[in-house]
């Protein structure tokens, strides 16, 4: 889905950073923008909603989401297995300290991390707790869940349909 701004609205992705039964917060995966709703049209945090968001008149100070093309609940998952032979070998052919992005077969991404032994859980708890940048991620590659590996000195992030 592209980004589309107009007067009449604004097409996009967008995360749910925060809702409640009379509010909602949307950001743009693409830009950043966040959207305040002016009500909560039933959406839930971690939702990536694809979409339009358009002004409240008057004053065109909140938001309103005025159509719904796809939603989806989006989840981020510690896995006790450790990365597969494919993400250790890549973590063995690169320095500490970089990261590899290779896309997955069909829909996904995978992010191979290495990092030095003694802050592998240090950059697991990274990844977890950065939870809007993941899932803002997840969101942006079409996406439902993030699954994160480690083993000592190498994260894995897996994002899967």
């Amino acid at each position: 889905m592209t980004d589309d701004s107009s007067s009449d609205g604004k097409e996009s992705t967008f995360l749910v950073t925060h809702a409640d039964e009379h509010s909602a917060v949307l950001k743009d995966v693409h830009d950043g923008q966040v959207h305040a709703l002016s009500t909560n049209p039933g959406v839930d945090v971690d939702d990536a909603i694809e979409g339009i968001v358009a002004p409240d008149p008057p004053l065109e100070v909140s938001w309103q989401l005025v159509e719904v093309t796809d939603r989806r609940s989006l989840s981020i998952e510690v896995s006790e297995e450790p990365p597969t032979q494919q993400e250790r070998a890549i973590a063995d052919s690169q320095p500490e300290g970089e990261l590899t992005r290779q896309p997955r077969a069909g829909i996904g991404e995978l992010h191979v991390v290495t990092v030095p032994e003694e802050t592998t859980e240090a950059a697991v708890s990274d990844v977890v707790d950065d939870r809007e940048a993941t899932l803002s991620r997840a969101a942006r590659l079409g996406v439902n869940r993030v699954e994160v590996r480690s083993t000592t000195g190498v994260v894995s992030v897996r994002y899967l349909p």
